[in-house]
Protein backbone atom coordinates (compact mmCIF):
# COMPACT_ATOMS: atom_id res chain seq x y z
CA UNK A 1 0.00 0.00 0.00
CA UNK A 2 1.26 3.44 -1.06
CA UNK A 3 1.30 6.42 1.77
CA UNK A 4 1.10 10.04 0.63
CA UNK A 5 4.56 10.99 2.60
CA UNK A 6 7.14 9.31 0.77
CA UNK A 7 10.59 10.18 2.81
CA UNK A 8 9.73 11.33 6.64
CA UNK A 9 13.58 12.95 8.44
CA UNK A 10 14.30 14.33 11.88
CA UNK A 11 17.11 17.20 11.66
CA UNK A 12 18.16 17.88 15.20
CA UNK A 13 20.64 20.94 17.09
CA UNK A 14 24.13 19.93 16.35
CA UNK A 15 26.40 20.09 19.86
CA UNK A 16 27.29 23.96 19.17
CA UNK A 17 23.64 24.42 17.93
CA UNK A 18 24.07 26.57 15.32
CA UNK A 19 23.02 24.31 12.83
CA UNK A 20 20.71 21.12 12.23
CA UNK A 21 22.25 17.74 11.65
CA UNK A 22 20.91 14.77 10.28
CA UNK A 23 19.05 12.46 13.19
CA UNK A 24 16.86 9.64 11.67
CA UNK A 25 14.82 9.32 8.27
CA UNK A 26 12.46 6.72 6.79
CA UNK A 27 12.89 6.66 3.17
CA UNK A 28 11.48 3.51 1.66
CA UNK A 29 13.35 2.17 -0.65
CA UNK A 30 15.14 5.61 -2.12
CA UNK A 31 19.13 4.47 -0.72
CA UNK A 32 20.67 6.99 -2.92
CA UNK A 33 18.39 9.54 -1.28
CA UNK A 34 19.02 8.80 1.76
CA UNK A 35 22.79 8.90 1.48
CA UNK A 36 22.77 12.18 0.40
CA UNK A 37 20.66 13.37 3.12
CA UNK A 38 23.24 12.14 5.50
CA UNK A 39 25.85 13.73 4.84
CA UNK A 40 23.87 17.27 4.76
CA UNK A 41 23.44 19.71 7.63
CA UNK A 42 21.06 23.02 7.44
CA UNK A 43 22.48 26.73 9.03
CA UNK A 44 19.76 29.18 10.67
CA UNK A 45 17.39 29.96 7.57
CA UNK A 46 19.63 27.34 4.99
CA UNK A 47 17.77 25.17 2.92
CA UNK A 48 13.84 23.47 4.12
CA UNK A 49 14.77 22.77 7.62
CA UNK A 50 16.42 25.78 8.25
CA UNK A 51 13.99 27.79 6.47
CA UNK A 52 11.51 26.30 8.85
CA UNK A 53 13.87 26.99 12.05
CA UNK A 54 14.17 31.07 11.37
CA UNK A 55 10.49 31.04 10.34
CA UNK A 56 9.19 29.55 13.63
CA UNK A 57 6.43 27.99 12.11
CA UNK A 58 5.48 24.80 9.32
CA UNK A 59 6.72 25.63 5.88
CA UNK A 60 5.57 23.69 2.75
CA UNK A 61 7.52 24.00 -1.00
CA UNK A 62 5.92 22.63 -3.63
CA UNK A 63 8.50 23.15 -6.04
CA UNK A 64 11.96 21.92 -5.58
CA UNK A 65 13.52 24.08 -8.98
CA UNK A 66 15.39 27.14 -8.67
CA UNK A 67 14.37 27.18 -4.92
CA UNK A 68 16.19 26.96 -1.31
CA UNK A 69 15.65 23.03 -1.45
CA UNK A 70 19.44 21.96 -1.42
CA UNK A 71 19.10 18.18 -2.50
CA UNK A 72 17.01 19.00 -5.72
CA UNK A 73 19.06 16.73 -7.83
CA UNK A 74 18.40 13.72 -5.80
CA UNK A 75 14.66 14.07 -4.80
CA UNK A 76 14.22 14.43 -8.47
CA UNK A 77 15.93 11.60 -9.11
CA UNK A 78 13.73 9.49 -6.50
CA UNK A 79 10.62 10.96 -7.81
CA UNK A 80 10.33 13.70 -4.57
CA UNK A 81 8.44 17.10 -5.67
CA UNK A 82 7.24 18.60 -2.86
CA UNK A 83 8.44 19.40 1.02
CA UNK A 84 6.61 20.60 4.65
CA UNK A 85 8.82 21.11 7.38
CA UNK A 86 7.53 21.72 10.87
CA UNK A 87 9.74 22.72 13.67
CA UNK A 88 9.06 21.35 17.05
CA UNK A 89 10.10 24.43 19.54
CA UNK A 90 10.57 24.48 23.34
CA UNK A 91 9.73 27.76 24.29
CA UNK A 92 12.17 29.70 21.74
CA UNK A 93 14.55 27.20 21.11
CA UNK A 94 14.61 24.59 18.42
CA UNK A 95 14.07 21.04 19.75
CA UNK A 96 14.30 19.52 16.09
CA UNK A 97 12.61 19.98 12.49
CA UNK A 98 10.56 17.17 10.90
CA UNK A 99 10.72 17.22 7.15
CA UNK A 100 7.80 14.78 5.29
CA UNK A 101 8.49 14.81 1.43
CA UNK A 102 6.11 13.80 -0.76
CA UNK A 103 6.14 12.85 -4.47
CA UNK A 104 3.14 13.28 -7.40
CA UNK A 105 1.52 11.08 -9.46
CA UNK A 106 -1.98 10.47 -10.98
CA UNK A 107 -3.09 8.46 -7.71
CA UNK A 108 -1.57 10.57 -5.01
CA UNK A 109 -4.86 11.80 -3.20
CA UNK A 110 -4.34 13.35 0.18
CA UNK A 111 -3.32 16.96 1.58
CA UNK A 112 -0.98 18.98 4.33
CA UNK A 113 -2.19 22.62 5.47
CA UNK A 114 -0.94 24.52 7.41
CA UNK A 115 -3.44 27.37 8.80
CA UNK A 116 -3.06 30.20 10.59
CA UNK A 117 -4.65 33.55 11.66
CA UNK A 118 -3.44 37.10 10.92
CA UNK A 119 -3.38 40.88 12.15
CA UNK A 120 -6.67 41.39 10.11
CA UNK A 121 -8.05 38.37 10.78
CA UNK A 122 -6.93 37.22 14.26
CA UNK A 123 -9.81 35.74 15.22
CA UNK A 124 -10.62 33.38 12.40
CA UNK A 125 -8.00 30.69 10.80
CA UNK A 126 -7.27 30.68 6.90
CA UNK A 127 -4.76 27.81 4.93
CA UNK A 128 -2.19 30.04 4.38
CA UNK A 129 -0.05 26.66 2.64
CA UNK A 130 -0.60 23.36 2.10
CA UNK A 131 0.27 20.67 -0.40
CA UNK A 132 -2.69 18.76 -2.21
CA UNK A 133 -1.23 16.01 -4.52
CA UNK A 134 -4.11 15.69 -7.24
CA UNK A 135 -6.53 17.30 -5.46
CA UNK A 136 -7.35 20.83 -7.36
CA UNK A 137 -11.24 21.38 -6.43
CA UNK A 138 -10.80 20.89 -2.97
CA UNK A 139 -7.74 22.88 -2.67
CA UNK A 140 -9.70 25.66 -4.52
CA UNK A 141 -12.64 25.19 -1.87
CA UNK A 142 -9.58 24.69 1.31
CA UNK A 143 -8.05 28.00 0.18
CA UNK A 144 -11.28 29.85 0.52
CA UNK A 145 -12.46 29.04 3.95
CA UNK A 146 -12.16 30.57 7.30
CA UNK A 147 -12.46 29.17 10.27
CA UNK A 148 -13.31 30.39 13.63
CA UNK A 149 -12.22 29.47 17.12
CA UNK A 150 -13.95 25.75 17.97
CA UNK A 151 -15.27 25.54 14.12
CA UNK A 152 -14.17 22.76 11.67
CA UNK A 153 -11.29 20.81 12.40
CA UNK A 154 -8.16 23.41 12.64
CA UNK A 155 -10.66 25.32 14.67
CA UNK A 156 -11.53 22.42 17.08
CA UNK A 157 -7.62 21.86 17.60
CA UNK A 158 -7.35 25.71 18.35
CA UNK A 159 -9.77 25.32 20.55
CA UNK A 160 -8.46 22.92 22.59
CA UNK A 161 -4.70 23.34 22.13
CA UNK A 162 -4.84 19.70 21.21
CA UNK A 163 -4.47 17.33 18.56
CA UNK A 164 -7.64 15.97 16.81
CA UNK A 165 -8.77 12.82 14.60
CA UNK A 166 -11.57 12.70 12.85
CA UNK A 167 -11.93 9.40 11.58
CA UNK A 168 -14.66 9.34 9.46
CA UNK A 169 -14.82 12.68 7.30
CA UNK A 170 -18.01 12.25 5.10
CA UNK A 171 -20.16 11.33 8.08
CA UNK A 172 -18.44 14.30 10.20
CA UNK A 173 -20.56 17.19 11.47
CA UNK A 174 -17.42 18.59 12.99
CA UNK A 175 -15.50 19.11 9.73
CA UNK A 176 -17.18 21.52 7.61
CA UNK A 177 -15.62 20.41 4.34
CA UNK A 178 -17.10 17.39 4.86
CA UNK A 179 -19.14 17.34 1.57
CA UNK A 180 -16.15 18.34 -0.30
CA UNK A 181 -14.02 15.44 1.56
CA UNK A 182 -16.24 12.81 0.73
CA UNK A 183 -16.29 13.75 -3.33
CA UNK A 184 -12.13 13.97 -3.06
CA UNK A 185 -12.06 10.12 -1.30
CA UNK A 186 -10.77 12.23 1.87
CA UNK A 187 -11.82 9.63 5.01
CA UNK A 188 -9.73 10.52 7.73
CA UNK A 189 -8.47 13.54 9.47
CA UNK A 190 -5.61 15.05 11.79
CA UNK A 191 -5.21 18.42 13.08
CA UNK A 192 -2.25 19.22 15.16
CA UNK A 193 -1.12 22.80 16.95
CA UNK A 194 2.72 23.22 15.73
CA UNK A 195 3.81 26.69 16.90
CA UNK A 196 2.89 29.96 18.64
CA UNK A 197 4.65 32.94 17.10
CA UNK A 198 3.80 36.57 18.76
CA UNK A 199 -0.09 36.02 18.67
CA UNK A 200 -0.19 33.67 15.82
CA UNK A 201 -1.26 30.60 15.68
CA UNK A 202 0.18 27.62 13.23
CA UNK A 203 -2.43 24.17 13.04
CA UNK A 204 -1.17 21.51 10.63
CA UNK A 205 -3.70 19.65 9.20
CA UNK A 206 -3.39 16.16 7.20
CA UNK A 207 -6.02 14.85 5.53
CA UNK A 208 -6.00 11.35 4.30
CA UNK A 209 -7.35 9.16 1.44
CA UNK A 210 -8.09 5.54 1.64
CA UNK A 211 -5.90 4.83 -1.73
CA UNK A 212 -3.07 6.61 -0.36
CA UNK A 213 -3.81 7.06 3.01
CA UNK A 214 -1.17 9.62 5.46
CA UNK A 215 0.18 7.13 7.09
CA UNK A 216 -1.71 3.46 7.96
CA UNK A 217 -2.10 4.02 11.05
CA UNK A 218 -2.03 7.19 13.24
CA UNK A 219 -2.00 7.48 17.31
CA UNK A 220 -2.61 10.23 19.81
CA UNK A 221 -0.71 9.66 22.85
CA UNK A 222 -1.75 12.04 26.44
CA UNK A 223 -0.13 12.21 29.88
CA UNK A 224 -2.94 10.47 32.09
CA UNK A 225 -4.37 12.62 35.28
CA UNK A 226 -1.55 11.23 37.50
CA UNK A 227 0.53 12.76 34.89
CA UNK A 228 2.77 9.62 34.72
CA UNK A 229 2.08 7.56 32.06
CA UNK A 230 0.89 8.21 28.53
CA UNK A 231 -1.76 6.76 27.40
CA UNK A 232 -3.59 6.00 23.61
CA UNK A 233 -6.34 8.66 23.91
CA UNK A 234 -7.42 8.35 20.15
CA UNK A 235 -6.67 5.78 17.03
CA UNK A 236 -6.86 5.45 13.38
CA UNK A 237 -5.99 2.11 11.35
CA UNK A 238 -5.96 1.55 7.46
CA UNK A 239 -7.27 -2.02 8.33
CA UNK A 240 -9.99 -1.28 10.29
CA UNK A 241 -8.92 -3.09 13.27
CA UNK A 242 -10.02 -0.80 16.29
CA UNK A 243 -6.70 0.58 16.72
CA UNK A 244 -7.79 2.69 20.05
CA UNK A 245 -9.06 -0.54 21.82
CA UNK A 246 -5.79 -2.53 20.81
CA UNK A 247 -3.89 -0.10 23.01
CA UNK A 248 -6.54 1.39 25.59
CA UNK A 249 -4.58 -1.21 28.34
CA UNK A 250 -1.24 -0.16 27.33
CA UNK A 251 0.52 2.93 29.06
CA UNK A 252 3.84 4.13 29.09
CA UNK A 253 6.58 5.49 31.74
CA UNK A 254 8.52 8.60 30.92
CA UNK A 255 12.15 6.94 29.11
CA UNK A 256 10.27 3.93 28.03
CA UNK A 257 10.20 2.99 24.74
CA UNK A 258 9.74 5.04 22.29
CA UNK A 259 7.23 7.22 23.25
CA UNK A 260 8.58 7.41 26.47
CA UNK A 261 11.74 8.70 25.03
CA UNK A 262 10.03 11.53 23.01
CA UNK A 263 8.63 12.19 26.13
CA UNK A 264 11.69 12.73 28.18
CA UNK A 265 13.45 14.78 26.20
CA UNK A 266 10.97 16.37 23.77
CA UNK A 267 12.75 15.58 20.75
CA UNK A 268 10.44 13.73 17.62
CA UNK A 269 12.04 10.36 16.90
CA UNK A 270 11.88 7.54 14.34
CA UNK A 271 11.59 3.95 14.84
CA UNK A 272 12.90 1.95 11.94
CA UNK A 273 11.02 -1.59 11.43
CA UNK A 274 14.32 -3.56 12.49
CA UNK A 275 13.99 -2.04 15.91
CA UNK A 276 10.82 -3.22 17.10
CA UNK A 277 9.71 -2.31 20.69
CA UNK A 278 7.07 -4.87 22.60
CA UNK A 279 5.17 -1.71 23.82
CA UNK A 280 4.54 -0.87 20.08
CA UNK A 281 3.42 -4.48 18.95
CA UNK A 282 4.06 -5.51 15.57
CA UNK A 283 4.38 -2.24 13.90
CA UNK A 284 6.86 -1.35 11.45
CA UNK A 285 8.09 2.30 10.76
CA UNK A 286 6.88 5.48 13.39
CA UNK A 287 7.78 8.55 13.87
CA UNK A 288 6.48 10.00 17.26
CA UNK A 289 6.10 13.74 17.30
CA UNK A 290 5.58 15.70 20.47
CA UNK A 291 3.17 17.96 20.67
CA UNK A 292 4.85 21.10 23.28
CA UNK A 293 2.80 24.26 24.52
CA UNK A 294 4.91 26.11 27.29
CA UNK A 295 7.74 23.98 27.57
CA UNK A 296 5.17 20.90 29.10
CA UNK A 297 4.20 18.23 26.56
CA UNK A 298 0.70 17.88 25.94
CA UNK A 299 0.72 15.20 23.81
CA UNK A 300 2.39 12.70 21.65
CA UNK A 301 1.26 11.82 18.01
CA UNK A 302 2.22 9.14 16.17
CA UNK A 303 2.61 8.54 12.34
CA UNK A 304 2.94 4.44 11.38
CA UNK A 305 4.04 3.92 7.89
Amino acid sequence: MKTFIKVTEIWIPTKDRTRLGFSAGLYGSLHEFRVASEKESFAYDEGLPGKAWAAGHPVVLTEFDHSYFKRTKSAKKAGLTCGIAIPVFSGEFIMAVVVFLCGDDQHHAGAIEVCSNSAEKNTELAVIDGYYGTLDEFENISRGMNFIKGSGLPGQVWATGMPVLIEDLGQASAFIRSSDARKAGITTALGIPVSVVANQVYIMTFLSAKATPIAKRIQIWVPDESGQRLVCQSGYSKQNDELAEMFETISVRKGEGLLGRVWLTGVPAIRNNAEVAPVEGRLNSMLAMPVIDGGKLKAVVTFLF
